[in-house]
């Protein structure tokens, strides 16, 4: 018998392993142009481990990568607009910096917590 065989109804081309012929298939190149950070790395854990039909579809159609390289976009830059809005409404400035480190320390750590957990909510795990 043959090592492979095409099936010219359906296009695709079989092997032979042992007494099957199993299909040769090849997931479609991706473009990994832009990078994905942290944002898209956490939302790729989440789909994968609470959408995973969803997270299947992705990764056969070949369109995983720019997915999650839009989240990380979006989450990166609502992020930014709200630590810039926060910081301006929460009255940190470089002066009080330059005054009291340590105090200005806290106050962006805490506004930091507070955008990550509401880029989380809005963006990462929906």
């Amino acid at each position: 018998m043959e090592q492979y065989i095409y099936n010219e109804q359906i296009g695709l081309w079989y092997e032979q392993r042992g007494d099957y012929y199993i299909p040769c298939l090849e997931l479609p190149a991706e473009k990994a142009e832009r990078s994905i950070g942290v944002w898209g790395q956490r939302h790729l854990q989440y789909i994968r481990e609470h959408k995973k039909a969803f997270y299947t579809s992705l990764l056969t159609s070949g369109k995983l990568q720019s997915y999650l390289a839009d989240v990380e976009e979006q989450a990166q830059e609502l992020f930014d607009r709200l630590m810039k809005q926060r910081v301006e409404c929460e009255g940190i400035t470089e002066t009080l910096k330059a005054d009291n480190q340590m105090e200005w320390v806290q106050r962006m750590n805490a506004l930091w917590a507070a955008v990550t957990e509401t880029v989380n909510a809005e963006v990462i795990f929906v």
